[in-house]
């Protein structure tokens, strides 16, 4: 089916147009300024227009766009902007998906796992409480955002993404700098749990999500089996064969990062309970061998972007 997609240029959304189109999909991107063909809409979030007509009996939409919550320090305007950049998008795809004539069957709406707060080793699923600090105040509103669509009977999956690994962005790509440097390890205590998820799996999920009708709702987009940061760092030193022995103070990260240090500092022990019901096959449910896959021997020759990995290990 086609497939509209937001935040196409971004970490996710670049990588998950060959995804879709592997499995059969034809993607449309939904681009700022105007449309270069018949497999781009154009939209405003900002001035709250978009491309109503082009949206005419699509098949699904998958909602990507927003700012970077760890690209730089949380200033007032930055978390204002964090905010806003989700909700007006957000608002503006629900209401406008909502007053079709033909709407799409699904909308597929990137959250996180911010969402449910700090929490030590606490085993958090789908039905778990929100936590109340900004990140999860964030998500809810957020997720909130495309209620119009949801009241519209649309089916609408919130795909709460955890910390997605690949080299070319996101927090692995930030940690490979000290690590290869012989000067990586824990980061605090080392006891704040990491959900990681390979990004093979995440975009695979978000193909599922869009195919599988009984999805709806929250949906963890994170592996089987999160680990503690210190255990993270421990395999990572190891599959670069590189010390990790060289932790990072929870006061020079506050110092550092300021606010923005709770993302570090504080975690979340999430799993996938609604994937793994929908019958989702994880190619990489543990930390090693996806690791191994990303940076170990041989990493270097699959394309960027490919997700041929992890398809190939599930049929």
């Amino acid at each position: 089916m086609d497939v509209a997609v937001t935040g196409s240029h971004g970490f996710i959304g670049s990588a998950l147009l060959p995804a879709l189109i592997r499995e059969g999909h034809r993607p449309v991107r939904i681009v700022r300024g105007e449309a270069g063909g018949d497999d781009e809409l154009s939209w405003d979030p900002e001035a709250g227009t978009i491309d109503a007509d082009g949206l005419e009996g699509i098949g699904g939409v998958v909602h990507l766009a927003g700012a970077g919550i760890g690209d730089r320090r949380w200033t007032d305007a930055r978390k204002r902007l964090i905010l806003e950049s989700r909700t007006k998008g957000t608002s503006l795809v629900a209401r406008t998906l909502a007053g079709l004539t033909r709407p799409p069957s699904v909308l597929v709406s990137a959250s996180a796992i911010g969402y449910y707060g700090p929490h030590a080793s606490e085993e958090l699923t789908e039905d778990s409480p929100p936590g109340n600090d900004f990140l999860a105040t964030v998500c809810k509103v957020w997720e909130q955002a495309a209620s119009p669509a949801r009241e519209a009977g649309l089916r609408v999956v919130h795909l709460r993404t955890g910390i997605v690994l690949h080299p070319e962005g996101g927090a692995l790509k930030k940690m490979l700098g000290p690590f290869k440097m012989g000067v990586g390890g824990r980061l605090g205590s080392g006891h704040q749990y990491m959900s990681w998820i390979h990004r093979e799996d995440l975009l695979s999920l978000f193909v599922h999500a869009t195919s599988k009708e009984t999805l709806r709702g929250p949906l963890n987009g994170t592996a089987p089996n999160p680990v503690e940061n210190q255990e993270f760092a421990r395999v990572l030193g190891k599959v670069l064969h590189r010390p990790a022995v060289m932790p990072a103070p929870a006061l020079a990260l506050k110092l550092a990062l300021g606010e923005m240090s709770s993302m570090v500092l504080t975690g979340q022990r999430v799993l996938p309970t609604a994937a793994l019901a929908s019958g989702f096959p994880f190619a990489f449910s543990e930390l090693e061998p996806a690791l191994q896959d990303l940076l170990g021997r041989g990493a270097e020759s699959v394309p960027s972007g490919s997700v041929a990995t992890g398809a190939a290990r599930r049929h």
